[in-house]
């Protein structure tokens, strides 16, 4: 395997590792992993108690990152994040600041309610941000910050906050574990309060970061253009306005998606990372979502279909065994399930991914075992 390739082969364990320890949380820890490659910043949007805090700390431990966290309030000085000014310094005529442990030399922040900011707070992480310096007094200083995450229980709505939640270029909407998940996430949580976190071994380092982010950004991202200028109308006349920032910046979450899919070029399927980067809120989330599974041929859009004939299958199963034996419905049936057949056969041959041909694998089975059925029913 080439230096290339296991590099690659990295930034995937990276993700994968990323989401080990939590329940359900693996969408969260590819928005991460998006956002860490890019070197871009990320907002994970939700309830409290979602583990958005923990997964930005395990980022940081995977990579052995530089780390800060601090959660915002109101009252919050930029003292607290920033660091104390120096008195000693101050007395001898110079405004210099003690950053030591503090947001100006963590290369991963995790920052908690940042919508709390107040002005002073606010004008420092815009630049932070954008640019990578903060202002020491009359000096620019340039900082290590790589990607700043963040989390905030709701989407702000005032018009001084827009320019911040602008900077964040993946946006995700984190919800609950899912009742069939309940199970293991009780016994999860249980480890946890018998053996308590452990720190994560670094998987990657920062300079590794910085390579595949140089291979981000050389990923044939031209083959895509048309189709992505085409889903910006339509999300346009739909009435989801996208920044020009945002479009521009859309490759790189593109690129970013290929990468981890071990491809130095992106396909269409990459198309399905505009989720994390065109919603303002959760309504335009579900309806960005609805415009992708129909317009992108991508293995989550195949795997939802699968999962759709899967489910049609038991349910078919549990009405059958109600019928009599050559009820005439029981044709109709065959006729269906044998087309549904074709359908999945389709399905496996049309993608690339071999989680998808394993899902189709297992519903022909269901299939096939359903048709046999009907078939023994009407003494076929």
């Amino acid at each position: 395997m080439s230096s290339v390739q296991q590099l690659l082969e990295k930034a995937r364990l990276f993700v994968k590792e990323l989401s080990k320890p939590f329940v359900g949380r693996e969408e969260e820890a590819l928005v991460l992993g998006l956002a860490i490659l890019t070197g871009e910043h990320a907002i994970l949007i939700g309830e409290p108690g979602t583990a958005k805090s923990a997964l930005a700390r395990r980022a940081a431990e995977l990579i052995n990152a530089r780390f800060f966290k601090y959660l915002l309030t109101r009252f919050t000085e930029p003292d607290e994040l920033f660091g104390p000014i120096d008195i000693n310094a101050l007395k001898q005529g110079k405004y210099v600041r003690i950053t030591s442990n503090k947001l100006p030399e963590a290369e991963i922040a995790f920052i908690d309610e940042i919508f709390n900011a107040n002005s002073a707070i606010l004008n420092t992480l815009l630049t932070l941000m954008n640019e990578r310096v903060i202002y020491d007094g009359y000096s620019e200083i340039k900082v290590p910050l790589w990607a700043l995450i963040s989390a905030s229980n709701s989407v702000p709505d005032e018009p001084e906050l827009q320019a911040l939640y602008d900077r964040f270029l993946f946006r995700h909407f984190v919800k609950p574990v899912e009742e069939d998940k309940w199970s293991s996430l009780l016994d999860a949580a249980w480890e946890i309060e018998v053996k308590g976190y452990s720190a994560a071994k670094p998987i990657l380092t920062m300079d590794e970061i910085r390579e595949l982010n140089k291979f981000v950004l050389s990923v044939d991202v031209k083959s895509i253009k048309d189709k992505a200028l085409k889903l910006f109308a339509i999300f346009e006349d739909q009435g989801i306005h996208l920044t020009d920032r945002r479009k521009g910046k859309s490759l790189k979450a593109l690129a970013a998606m290929a990468v981890l899919n071990g491809r130095m070029m992106v396909v269409e399927e990459d198309l399905m990372a505009l989720k994390y980067v065109v919603a303002r809120d959760k309504e335009e989330y579900d309806k960005i979502y609805g415009i992708l599974l129909e317009e992108v041929k991508a293995s989550e859009k195949f795997m939802k279909e699968l999962s759709e004939i899967e489910n049609n299958v038991r349910e078919v199963f549990r009405y059958i065994s109600k019928l009599s034996d050559l009820d005439p419905r029981l044709v109709d049936y065959l006729r269906s399930f044998e087309s549904v057949r074709e359908r999945v056969k389709r399905l496996s041959e049309e993608t690339g991914d071999q989680q998808v041909r394993e899902k189709a694998a297992r519903v022909l089975e269901e299939v096939d075992e359903l048709i046999e059925v009907i078939k023994r029913k009407l003494s076929l």
